[in-house]
């Protein structure tokens, strides 16, 4: 969730946050790496100290795994607990955030190559009388436009009340147990009225994605969840890929995770907040997942597993995104990540409470690497432009914690 104003919260990505770093340095352990092939660490090497780096940032500890043409690696740096001082695990389940958006969109794409719907179609057509209101009209919005943000409808996650609700302290901390139905997280959008005429720019809004998953389920009569695990995790074999459907718990093994729970960037108590209902996210941003499926999915989606190419090529006609500093185009559920080295990258981020994900691809699919911080403070860059153009990074490009989560200050999603 990104673009134009600060990142939206919770879902998706991360927020720039590179706010105030609590000291976890002391709770960090040596570093750790496996590799496929002797001596094939050295190929991420540059990772690696990126890794590190963040955590000596502030990030309490960070998990990354990458594929390509020489095998598989696998790396971790910090703490997955910091009052155990346990070190990160590199087959850790967490949460993904905004990352969600890349399964919902792929659904809708294999929908329209079954024939189901149009990218085309109007919201008013799958959903007739939800999206209406303070000058918020479903029959202007296509599906095609949730998927890329150019829908115009204000992100939910950006309202105040609902972040000093859901997303800070204290709120978070008497809230963080309740269930959210999804046309009440639309509502919360309809009540302010749309950014821009449908079509005319692109804006990071996870409510595009909540109406998005209304619309799997209306077409299949399915949930979304069902949906999901049936057309895309169970084919590729995720085994720890989950949707948790209101569950608060992270499944094993998985690691602490922690948050500020603040907009203040010099805030500096932190919360253990692994623990948390995410319907508040739902469609836009609820999954669950590791390292390891990220990577079989990413590859497995741009070379073509998922659905037939025609629908490839509409995931990848992007919208310009100038403005927005982690990525410099928005297709459908995927962007073109920016990097140091200009490289043709495939990506998604997303930032839940307590947790930063970005998953990054080559466009053959044979390159692909992924990573998690167990914090949503302390995030620095770096680490993507470390895998894939060698160095540490530039200044411009945004933590993707930020980016896609609430809006301004912090983004979830």
């Amino acid at each position: 969730m990104t673009a134009g104003r600060i990142p939206r919260t919770g879902i998706t990505a991360v927020t720039a946050v590179a706010a105030a770093a609590v000291a976890v340095t002391a709770f960090a352990v040596p570093a750790q790496a496996e590799s496929a092939g002797k001596g094939r660490d050295k190929g991420h090497q540059a990772t690696q100290r990126a890794m590190d780096a963040m955590v000596e940032a502030g990030a309490v500890g960070v998990t990354a795994a990458a594929k390509d043409r020489e095998g598989r690696w696998k790396g971790v740096s910090g703490v997955g607990d910091r009052e155990a001082g346990t070190p990160r695990g590199a087959d850790d389940r967490f949460r993904i955030g905004s990352v969600t958006k890349t399964f919902v969109a792929t659904v809708l794409l294999q929908m329209e190559a079954e024939g189901k719907l149009d990218l085309d179609d109007t919201v008013e057509r799958h959903l007739p009388g939800l999206v209406r209101g303070n000058g918020n009209d479903g029959r202007k919005i296509t599906v095609r436009q949730l998927l890329n943000h150019t829908s115009g409808l204000y992100n939910y996650t950006s309202d105040l009340a609902f972040q000093n609700r859901n997303l800070y302290a204290p709120g978070f901390l008497t809230h963080r147990y309740d269930t959210h139905a999804p046309r009440d997280l639309v509502k919360v959008a309809l009540a302010h009225k749309p950014d821009f005429a449908p079509g005319t720019k692109h804006f990071y809004s996870n409510t595009g994605y909540i109406v998005a998953g209304l619309i799997i389920e209306k077409i299949s009569g399915n949930s979304y969840e069902h949906e999901v695990a049936q057309r895309v995790i169970k084919p590729l074999g995720l085994r720890a890929t989950s949707l948790p459907k209101g569950d608060p718990k992270l499944p094993s093994p998985s690691a602490r995770n922690y948050s500020k729970l603040s907009p203040d960037p010099g805030a500096s108590t932190v919360h253990d907040v692994t623990a948390h209902n995410m319907s508040w996210g739902w469609a836009a941003g609820d999954a669950i997942s590791t390292t390891g499926d990220l990577n079989r999915f990413f590859s497995a989606l741009l070379r073509g597993k998922l659905f037939p190419a025609e629908q490839l090529t509409a995931m990848k006609q992007a919208v310009p995104a100038p403005d927005d500093q982690l990525y410099s185009a928005y297709g459908l559920g995927i962007y073109k990540v920016r990097t140091s080295c200009d490289a043709e990258l495939w990506s998604h981020s997303g930032g839940a409470v307590g947790a930063v994900t970005e998953a990054v691809t080559t466009p053959d699919g044979r390159h692909t690497f992924t990573y998690n911080a167990n914090s949503d403070f302390g995030v620095t860059l770096g680490i993507v432009n470390a895998e894939f153009c060698g160095d540490g990074g530039t200044p411009e490009r945004r933590a993707p914690s930020a980016p896609h989560t609430l809006s301004a200050p912090v983004n979830r999603l």
